[in-house]
């Protein structure tokens, strides 16, 4: 069920790359570009962090979904996908945090 969201959302990003940004937020964000874009996810993942630093679970699940949203339009207008992402973490699965540090400054 998760990965069905996020392939849903994924699908949304796509679509709104084409919308009119007067009438859609993702669409507004396309426009304004990716400086814009990356200002937005900034701030989210601020606001992620006071809500966690605060302990009010519901807030910190509002703010994580936020910063979520705007990493996957961040990763849209980038070319890029949620699975992208997974695809990632599933390659990292297993290894050693440490280890997987280290493989990528050789």
């Amino acid at each position: 069920m998760s990965e069905d969201i996020l392939n849903r959302l994924a699908d949304l990003m796509e679509q709104r790359k084409s919308a009119d940004p007067a009438t859609s937020y993702v669409a507004k964000l396309y426009d304004k570009g990716m400086d814009s874009i990356l200002k937005k996810v900034g701030e989210e993942a601020t606001e992620t962090v006071i809500a966690a630093k605060g302990g009010d679970q519901k807030e910190l699940i509002y703010e994580t979904a936020d910063l979520w949203f705007h990493t996957m339009v961040m990763l849209a207008k980038a070319g890029l996908t949620p699975q992208d992402v997974l695809d990632e973490l599933a390659r990292r699965e297993g290894l050693s945090g440490i280890a997987e540090k280290e493989s990528r400054s050789k």
